[in-house]
C-alpha cells in the first residue's frame, strides 16, 4: 500500500484564526502599555512622562507586532508556496503514483477502498492539483496569506488594545490615575479573556482568571519597580 507521508501545514487559515489573533494582539497592546504607563506613573507624577512612556510603548509594540507577523506570515507563505510547486511537480511526473497516494487518503478517512479509488479518479478528472493540495496539504492554492494584511491587522489590533489603559491614565486627575487604569484593563482584559476562550473553545471561566491575572500581575510589578526608582530618585 502506497505510504502518504506528505507534510501537512494548517493553509491559509480561518475566521477563527483571524479573531484569535486579532484578541491575543489587542491583549498584548493591553498589558504591554499597562505595564508601562502605570510603572512609570510609579516613579513619576509627570503627566508629559506618563504619556510619553506610553506612546513610545504603544508605536514600538505595534511594529513590533507588525513585523512579527509579516515575518511569520511571509516564512508561512513561502513554504505553501514551496510545497505547492513540489505537488505540481509530482503530478506531472508521477501522476500514478499521486492518483494512488489521493485514494489512500481517502480510503483512510473511511471510504472503501473501490469508492476512494473512483472518488480520486473523479476529483483528478476534474482538477488533479486543487484535489491533491486540499486533502495532502490542506492547502487553498487560490487564497494564501496575504503578510501585508496579516501585518496591518496584527499592528491595528495590538494599537486597539493599548489606547485603553493610554486613555484610561490620562483623563482622570492625578490622585485617580492608578486605580482608572487597573479598573479599566481589567474590563478590558475580562472581554479579550472571554473572547479567547471563545476562539479557543476552551473554558471561559478558566481563560478569563489567566488573562486577567496576567495583566494584573504584569501592572502590580511594573508599579511596585516604579516606586522603588521613584523613592531612591532614579
Amino acid at each position: 500500500m502506497f505510504v502518504h507521508n506528505e507534510w501537512h501545514t494548517g493553509g491559509s487559515g480561518t475566521k477563527l484564526n483571524w479573531l484569535r489573533a486579532a484578541v491575543l494582539g489587542a491583549n498584548d497592546g493591553i498589558v504591554s502599555v499597562a505595564a508601562i504607563v502605570v510603572g512609570v506613573a510609579g516613579a513619576s507624577n509627570s503627566a508629559g512622562f506618563i504619556l510619553t512612556a506610553g506612546v513610545a510603548g504603544l508605536v514600538a509594540g505595534a511594529l513590533s507586532m507588525a513585523v512579527g507577523e509579516y515575518v511569520s506570515v511571509s516564512t508561512q507563505r513561502d513554504t505553501e508556496k514551496a510545497l505547492l510547486e513540489k505537488e505540481r511537480l509530482e503530478l506531472i511526473n508521477e501522476p500514478e503514483a499521486e492518483l494512488e497516494e489521493l485514494a489512500v487518503i481517502y480510503e483512510s478517512k473511511g471510504l472503501s477502498k473501490a469508492t476512494a479509488q473512483k472518488v480520486a479518479e473523479e476529483l483528478t478528472a476534474h482538477d488533479a492539483f486543487a484535489a491533491h493540495v486540499e486533502a495532502e496539504l490542506r492547502i487553498d492554492h487560490n487564497n494564501l496569506t496575504n503578510p501585508w494584511h496579516a501585518a496591518f491587522a496584527s499592528a491595528a489590533a495590538f494599537l486597539a488594545g493599548a489606547f485603553i489603559p493610554l486613555v484610561a491614565i490620562a483623563l482622570p486627575p492625578e490622585n485617580l490615575r492608578i486605580p482608572v487604569t487597573f479598573a479599566a484593563v481589567l474590563v478590558a482584559l475580562i472581554i479579550t479573556g472571554t473572547l479567547s476562550a471563545h476562539a479557543g473553545g476552551a473554558g471561559k471561566m478558566k481563560a478569563t482568571v489567566r488573562v486577567v491575572a496576567g495583566g494584573v500581575l504584569a501592572m502590580a510589578i511594573t508599579f511596585g519597580i516604579g516606586k522603588i526608582f521613584g523613592i531612591i530618585g532614579i
